[in-house]
């Protein structure tokens, strides 16, 4: 098979592989779509120490079912299928409570780092356990269904905090994973939905799937327009979906008193913390990884036009272009949001 890989950082090579064989509880997909998570661009360089080359990444596909192991039932080959990227045990504490994304064996699909190294459907096709698998709605395209593991980190991120009804709320950074936050808050009936970048472009699609205020962080305080928009008292709940030190803060300075700040980004593995305003203000933070059990509710969802995918992909491209699509991301091209890449 053809797969995208990752042959030293920075450096990818589209080229014949073998084709996985799946163990006896997996099934074989051929792929159909995969994007381009802003993960696998971080990791491309090195610098997230997740992305070990040499390794075929991708997490974000969707396919049909091509084969499955002997003890696979309820699967048939031909399905359209979409899958989690976190492929857990089932079997300790944290699976059996319902916890799936806290799995002390919990690996992701495309990721090689100092534990363990999974292949991934940047591919023509990928292996994955049944238990990750999820029936495609008839009327969701495969490149649509790509994104469900992103708006699925959306819906468990709104999870996280308590909310109630007319909420006001903050997400700053309006990039994949940020845009998806809108989308899930605006359906979940917050009453001013803010959103926060330094790109317009960015910012206009925030206030098309949902934002009723954008502030350029670029060219205004964006603390200060948060006070002004809700009569100097800040936001209910925030979401930070950068996870830079300056981001962070923005987004703990953002809340009001006694408010929520969740932290979904994480692109620097520490920061610095602002520890007197989280202590003074009583704020609470919830760290966010990853979904649980959510991609039943994204997929019906999508289906019905409650999320909308399509506004969030920039290309869909050949499997063979896909390092070129890399080069264009990581060079933060202006425009560009989500690639998805057809083997």
């Amino acid at each position: 098979m053809k797969a995208l890989i990752l042959k030293q950082y920075n450096q990818f090579a589209c080229e014949e592989v073998s084709t996985p064989e799946p163990a006896p509880d997996e099934v074989l997909v051929a792929v159909k779509a995969c994007g381009i998570c802003g993960s696998d661009v971080h990791g491309m360089d090195g610098s997230s120490g997740r992305r070990r080359p040499p390794i075929i990444m991708g997490h974000e596909a969707s396919g049909v079912i091509a084969g499955t192991g002997n003890q696979v039932s309820g699967w048939s080959t031909g399905e359209r299928v979409t899958f989690d990227s976190t492929i857990y045990c089932g079997r300790c504490a944290f699976c059996r409570s319902g916890q799936i994304n806290l799995c002390d064996q919990r690996r992701v699909l495309g990721v090689s780092c100092e534990d363990y190294r999974r292949q991934g459907a940047f591919a023509e096709f990928v292996t994955v356990p049944e238990r990750i698998l999820y029936r495609l709605p008839e009327n969701l395209s495969f490149e649509d269904a790509a994104l469900v593991e992103p708006f699925s980190i959306a819906l468990h991120a709104i999870s996280r905090p308590p909310r109630a009804l007319n909420d006001t709320a903050v997400v700053v950074g309006a990039g994949m994973i940020g845009l998806a936050l809108i989308q899930a808050l605006s359906q979940a009936g917050c009453g001013r939905l803010v959103a926060i970048d330094i790109s317009p472009e960015r910012l206009n699609l925030a206030s098309q799937l949902g934002a009723t205020d954008v502030v350029n962080s670029g060219q205004a305080d964006p603390c200060e327009s948060v006070a002004q928009l809700t009569a100097r008292r800040g936001a209910d709940l925030v979401f930070e979906a950068v996870g830079l030190g300056a981001t962070v803060e923005m987004a703990m300075k953002c809340a009001r008193k006694g408010g929520t700040v969740t932290l979904v980004g994480n692109v620097t593995p520490k920061i610095d913390f602002p520890l007197q305003m989280a202590v003074t203000r009583e704020l609470t933070l919830y760290g966010s990884c990853a979904s649980r059990g959510d991609y039943p509710a994204c997929l019906d969802m999508l289906s019905r036009g409650a999320l909308k995918a399509a506004p969030l992909i920039s290309a869909v491209a050949p499997l063979a272009e896909g390092a070129s699509w890399f080069a264009r991301l990581y060079a933060k091209e202006p425009g560009l949001m989500k690639v998805v890449l057809k083997p």
